[in-house]
């Protein structure tokens, strides 16, 4: 018989991204927060969320802007992505102090990260209290894919990227490759 504890209650889903979030305020200062509770929420129209304290330095930027660029992270940003995570946007620039470069999106104001292979422009359809956190449903309004991340077929290779995810207070490198989908229902030939 298999023994199990029973915990209170918790958020054990895991692993989750670690993406960093960058923002900019009103008066077009910018600032990049780690966030690991984020993820699609749906394809048509392609919507994402995040969900923020609002204690955090970068909430107010949120709310006044309604803007922000989702920059997936890789085993070379992990210094970078814990940094921006427990360091505040009010002691430091982060972006100048771990070298990080701003690129200019094509929609929103807020800065890409130009290290990170993929930046995911953002603006804020609704934002919901829900208790220690607010969560930020945002559209989707343009995808940025570093082309040194394609393989021979033009489509973006993940294993070059070496993303990295976040487990209860841990990073995490993404191993190898089990399948696609459909892989556990494809008809041999």
């Amino acid at each position: 018989m298999m023994k199990k504890q029973l915990w209170k209650s918790g958020n054990m889903l895991y692993p989750l991204p670690a993406v960093m979030v960058s923002v900019i305020d009103k008066d077009g200062n910018s600032n990049i927060i780690t966030i690991a509770w984020t993820g699609t929420i749906c394809t048509n129209p392609a919507m994402l969320a995040i969900s923020v304290k609002p204690s955090r330095y970068s909430y107010k930027s949120l709310i006044d802007t309604g803007e922000f660029v989702v920059n997936l992270t890789t085993e070379e940003l992990a210094f970078a992505t814990d940094f921006c995570g427990v360091r505040s946007g009010r002691d430091v620039d982060k972006f100048s102090y771990l070298g990080l470069t701003k690129a200019e999106g094509e929609i929103v104001d807020a800065p890409l990260i130009a290290e990170s292979p993929i930046n995911i422009e953002c603006r804020v359809n609704k934002i919901e209290k829900l208790g220690s956190h607010d969560m930020f449903l945002a559209d989707v309004m343009a995808v940025h894919a570093d082309e040194k991340y394609m393989d021979a077929n033009g489509r973006f290779d993940l294993s070059l990227a070496r993303p990295i995810v976040y487990s209860h207070g841990e990073y995490y490198s993404l191993g190898k490759k089990l399948g696609k989908f459909g892989y556990s229902v494809k008809k041999e030939r």
